[in-house]
């Protein structure tokens, strides 16, 4: 490794993943997510641009990093619907662009198999912004939200129009 590469991986961007994914971890405990989570095919990869699906001036999110996932060499850490990850702002109100910030699943275009045996998939992928405690930063989500999302994540079901 190169001096130049070392110093791009101490980056305020690499300082910023660490320190919301320590964040998250510290307040996962606190009521931000309950209950388990089954095994789903996760569709979304690290460097997927997702849509935003609340209100809080977000249009697009690029998935960075994905929260609790362990590695395989070569690769790519992936979400599913309802998994916290981090995430930046790619189009939207110039005080969110640019700034690392977690998010939640809501929606993926890539079908999965409930345990009832039914396959289900929506029409876009989605996220919704939140902060380290699980609290949305917007107050409204616009379409359905995943029945696997809403019984992980109680704030996000209480903002949600449907859940599907």
């Amino acid at each position: 490794m190169t001096h130049s590469a070392s110093q791009r991986l101490s980056s305020p961007i690499l300082f910023a993943i660490l320190e919301i994914s320590t964040a998250i971890a510290l307040h996962i405990g606190n009521g931000a997510a309950s209950g388990n989570k089954f095994r789903m095919t996760l569709g979304l990869p690290v460097g997927a641009v997702i849509n935003c699906a609340d209100n809080s001036g977000a249009k697009n999110l690029n998935i960075i990093a994905v929260s609790r996932v362990k590695g395989r060499l070569s690769r790519l850490p992936a979400a599913g619907v309802g998994d916290l990850v981090v995430a930046t702002v790619r189009k939207g109100k110039p005080e969110l662009r640019k700034k690392v910030t977690p998010a939640v699943i809501v929606r993926q275009r890539k079908a999965w198999r409930r345990k009832d045996g039914v396959f289900i998939y929506f029409e876009d992928n989605a996220g919704v912004i939140v902060n380290p405690k699980g609290e949305m930063k917007g107050s409204a989500i616009t379409g359905p939200v995943g029945k696997e999302c809403a019984d992980l994540w109680p704030r996000i079901a209480s903002n949600s129009g449907t859940v599907a």
